[in-house]
């Protein structure tokens, strides 16, 4: 029996490598629609914006179709408490798969059933992009109505309609 050298081994090995078949190797899955985080800020400008022209101090958060936070701003002035409520928002959204004021319509004409640890504040509105959920956009410092208006201005500018 012959034994072969190891640079020939090696050569051998090397060969068979780059000789697998094309269909061997299959094209990667393409990543699921989601913002970014340039979207998220860009989203959350505008919706600053619209808050500082209307004299409303607010708490922003973006997250993504897991509810993880992607982008948060607090603006100077706004209450601890706001952030919380914010992250509620989120939550309520991504959770239920509606806008928060539609979530808390739906409980309280017996659609749906309350879902732990989410608010009835409008203001946690779901982003969508290709009819998927790709994460939640909240605001909260003002009324629902005012936070969600905020919101909806950011989500204007990224494309996203609620």
């Amino acid at each position: 029996m012959r034994l072969l050298s190891l640079p020939r081994l090696a050569a051998i090995l090397l060969a068979l490598a780059f000789a697998a078949p094309a269909h061997a190797q299959q094209p990667a899955a393409p990543l699921a629609a989601r913002i970014t985080l340039d979207e998220a800020k860009r989203a959350v400008d505008a919706a600053e914006a619209e808050a500082v022209k209307n004299g409303w101090k607010l708490v922003f958060l973006i997250t993504d179709a897991d509810n993880k936070p992607i982008y948060l701003r607090r603006m100077d002035g706004v209450p601890l408490r706001n952030y919380d409520i914010a992250v509620m928002k989120t939550h309520t959204a991504i959770t239920s798969g509606m806008h928060t004021l539609d979530y808390a319509n739906a409980v309280k004409e017996g659609k749906r059933q309350p879902i732990e640890g989410a608010t009835n504040f409008e203001g946690g509105l779901l982003l969508r992009r290709g009819g998927a959920v790709i994460g939640a956009f909240s605001a909260s410092g003002a009324r629902g109505s005012e936070d969600a208006l905020a919101v909806k201005a950011g989500m204007a500018v990224i494309g996203i309609t609620p």
